[in-house]
């Protein structure tokens, strides 16, 4: 039986794009949370040191997504969409996909570098919880979502402390419960999908609904509130010299409402970073968000 180690039908190309999950890299948006409520999108140093910061990311975030494609490619196989990913599909074999892999490592290392020591630190250590959730946190429930929560936090510790700007405590447990949020609510959309089907992933047969239903209030709570003392923080308010960051939570609220409009009534939620964007109100809620908040910043 020959064995191949090269992709050779047409789409090739296609499908090596695909494993990289170019789509996933909005991910990546976390790292400018620094610039921008450090107030520093003026100063060309920090958003260069950002830049370079995200490119780190989506380049490592690339070579940790083939490492557990790969890892996972035998139960990927009985799953209804993963399937479909290039190695459990076989339109890329191993050797391939693990060469791409390593570029991607020396990549992002060596631009995490230029971004700073912290940046490359913060990166590897990305690198090093995800190797260990692919490996084997994975199968734990509530830990598994942790690994997930503290990839996004090393995402918010790169843009701030990583290239020089203090974080703020009550920006970073905004962070926190929201990435859990999103997080938990993965985990309830795949756990209704499968319904009483078989379910792959293993951690799902330790999760039920109601459990993931408590997650999901107690984060999304942790959310709003985290977020409202942060606007109200007064060395929030003394840094950006305006308090009226506060009027900047209604859309905050609403895009959290309607991500669970999203979960539970339009039955999606396993990929967060595609659902996002293919709604049009949540997407225009965000970029009011942002736009508002540029704005007040400025004001």
């Amino acid at each position: 039986m020959n064995v191949k180690y090269s992709v050779a039908d047409s789409s090739s190309i296609a499908a090596l794009i695909r494993l990289l999950r170019p789509t996933h890299w909005i991910k990546n948006i976390f790292v400018f949370a620094g610039i921008l409520f450090g107030v520093k999108f003026s100063i060309p140093a920090f958003v260069h040191a950002t830049l370079l910061a995200v490119a780190a990311f989506c380049l490592m975030s690339s070579c940790v997504y083939i490492l557990n494609d790969y890892l996972d490619r035998e139960s990927d196989r009985i799953h209804p969409v993963n399937r479909h990913r290039p190695i459990a599909s076989g339109r890329i074999t191993a050797f391939p996909a693990l060469s791409v892999a390593a570029v991607c490592l020396c990549m992002s290392a060596l631009i995490a570098w230029l971004a700073g020591p912290r940046v490359l630190a913060i990166v590897l250590i990305y690198l090093g919880i995800n190797c260990a959730y692919s490996l084997r946190l994975k199968k734990d429930a509530v830990v598994d979502v942790f690994c997930i929560a503290a990839g996004f936090m090393l995402r918010i510790l790169a843009g701030t402390w990583g290239i020089g700007i203090p974080p703020s405590g009550w920006l970073m447990l905004t962070g926190m419960f929201l990435t859990l949020f999103l997080g938990f609510a993965k985990r309830r959309a795949e756990w209704r999908d499968l319904g009483g089907e078989a379910k792959p992933r293993i951690v799902l047969n330790d999760y039920s609904q109601p459990l993931l239903d408590s997650f999901l209030s107690i984060t999304l709570t942790g959310t709003a509130l985290c977020y409202g003392l942060f606007t109200l923080d007064p060395q929030t308010i003394a840094l950006h010299h305006t308090n009226k960051l506060i009027y900047t939570m209604p859309l905050v609220l609403f895009g959290l409402f309607r991500y669970l409009f999203i979960l539970y009534s339009c039955k999606k939620g396993e990929n967060p970073s595609v659902d996002i964007f293919a709604d049009p109100p949540i997407l225009l809620c965000g970029l009011a968000y942002l736009g508002s908040t540029i704005w007040i910043l400025n004001g």
